[in-house]
């Protein structure tokens, strides 16, 4: 895969500027805060699920969402990040059911010419039926990355011709009227991911 990818660069670089963009307001964020509260990171989309459906950002209010930008033919970064995010979120539902009742995953495809509705629907599946897979055109992706603060570019040809998208892959969290809250360390595992989770979902 891209060393774009697999590095911890685009990670560093999101979590910097949501932290630049908090010091200007006022410095960093008290203790019980959420660390990206008050971070303009997010924002309405208009998307197709698995379904065929068109799903925007307010169709899930009232739910706080996990949110990650990925691709189904990533080799490795993205299958990994989405499993812990499964196995995070069955940790807290075994231990909590309540909040887990809470949450909304939402995987969103940087390649929409590959991840059509189905394959899209069939990647997020196979890590939970919880989680909802959106893809969309072009510019409909695009647009969405631009307000998640998400990196793409189709990068390096492999396999005869089949490509890797270099992306950010940062796992957000965000409240259930859509405010950023926290980013979830699933370099960590899926424990700390259930443990983040139960820190910020009330």
């Amino acid at each position: 895969m891209n060393p774009l990818n697999k590095s911890s660069a685009p990670r560093f670089i999101l979590v910097a500027a949501a932290a630049l963009a908090l010091a200007g307001c006022g410095g960093p964020a008290p203790a019980g805060e959420p660390p990206l509260a008050g971070a303009a990171i997010g924002g309405d989309f208009a998307l197709t699920n698995s379904k065929g459906e068109t799903v925007r950002w307010g169709d899930f209010a009232g739910k706080y969402r996990i949110v990650y930008f990925g691709y189904t033919f990533c080799p490795d970064i993205c299958p990994t990040d989405m499993q812990r995010v499964a196995q995070g979120l069955k940790v807290l539902k075994a231990e909590d059911p309540a909040k887990a009742e809470k949450i909304v995953p939402i995987f969103i495809t940087v390649d929409p010419a590959r991840d059509t509705p189905a394959v899209v629907g069939e990647f997020a599946a196979a890590f939970s039926p919880d989680i909802v897979g959106l893809t969309g055109t072009p510019e409909q992706i695009a647009a969405a990355a631009k307000e998640f603060k998400v990196f793409h570019s189709k990068g390096e040809t492999v396999n005869g011709g089949g490509y890797l998208v270099d992306h950010s892959n940062i796992v957000y969290l965000f409240g259930p009227q859509g405010e950023p809250l926290a980013t979830l360390p699933v370099d960590q595992g899926g424990d700390a991911v259930a443990a983040e989770l139960d820190k910020w979902v009330s």
